[in-house]
């Protein structure tokens, strides 16, 4: 009887440490806590303040924004939805837990206020925010309140992007655009300029490309990135392209312009680089057009020999 107990103990326990409770198909998965648990305190204000920030970007940090005006006017939730809580939708279960950790994209030690720079310089094709400013020290302990439940070092299955296994072809940018055309339009429009909502202010879906959009130094810019995305989130509310059609339509949305941005510190170990940047230089002697649609295997595989 002791021993059950003990055995009852533990396991609760540890189920506090790691993160709340949600099962699906008998898989534990991260649960975002309740906003309506943040204490009425500066600190409290704090988190909430971060949450409007990462919810409302654009009213606060866009063209014309309350505090600065320092970014494309996208919103930091158009790439992280429903403020960064929603299960496969690039959520921020893991950013707490996992900061300052090394990123190989920049050969050092970063910290979680350098995550967010990254994103507003590149996702929203803007400028750095003061590490000190009101604005950093909101969105972390927004985040870092988000994460609070989660153990050091620990990943909670539906964080980040879904992964997809790599074609065996080229993404197809002309099926890619028969897609976009038959499911994303309604919402991103034909040219991509995306929809704003009542507000005039706040992109309800972003722009996917042009000059309001993100930049070529995007993370969501690669093309693994963008299709697992799409596959786990689009159409929006409503998921339902099979793997093959999440990376034909990303293939197409890379394919059209935006603004260009160019970060020559990236990879300093070109070993590293993922085989879909495609900017030069390579360590391998594919083609630029390879390392942009595919097919990556052979690119893998010729890495995998060296």
């Amino acid at each position: 009887m002791r021993l059950a107990v003990m055995m009852l103990f533990i396991f609760w326990t540890v189920s506090v440490i790691v993160m709340p409770v949600a099962c699906r198909n008998d898989k534990v998965y991260w649960t975002p806590p309740d906003t309506a648990d943040i204490p009425p305190t500066a600190a409290g204000d704090l988190i909430l303040y971060g949450r409007e920030l990462i919810a409302r970007t654009s009213v606060y940090l866009g063209p014309a924004g309350k505090v600065a005006n320092i970014s494309n006017g996208m919103n930091c939730q158009n790439c992280h939805l429903d403020a960064g809580t929603k299960f496969m939708g690039n959520n921020y279960a893991a950013a707490a837990a996992n900061f300052p950790r090394f990123r190989e994209r920049s050969g050092t030690i970063e910290s979680l206020e350098k995550k967010i720079n990254d994103c507003l310089i590149r996702s929203l094709n803007g400028s750095p925010l003061d590490s000190n400013s009101r604005e950093m020290r909101a969105m972390t302990s927004y985040i870092k309140w988000l994460g609070k439940d989660v153990a050091k070092g620990y990943r909670p299955p539906g964080s980040g992007i879904k992964q997809l296994p790599y074609l065996q072809r080229a993404a197809d940018t002309i099926k890619g655009q028969m897609i976009f055309e038959r499911d994303c339009v309604q919402c991103h429009n034909r040219d991509g300029s995306g929809k704003y909502d009542s507000s005039g202010v706040n992109y309800l879906y972003p722009p996917l490309w042009g000059p309001h959009s993100y930049n070529t130094g995007a993370g969501i810019y690669r093309l693994t990135k963008l299709a697992g995305y799409i596959k786990a989130n689009m159409p929006f509310g409503n998921a339902y392209l099979s793997e093959e059609e999440a990376w034909d339509v990303a293939a197409f949305v890379s394919s059209q312009s935006r603004p260009v941005k160019v970060f020559e510190g990236d990879w300093p170990v070109l070993s590293t680089k993922p085989v879909d940047v495609a900017m030069g230089p390579f360590p391998d002697t594919f083609s630029i057009n390879q390392h942009k649609y595919g097919p990556f295997g052979p690119i893998v595989q010729s890495r995998k020999k060296k």
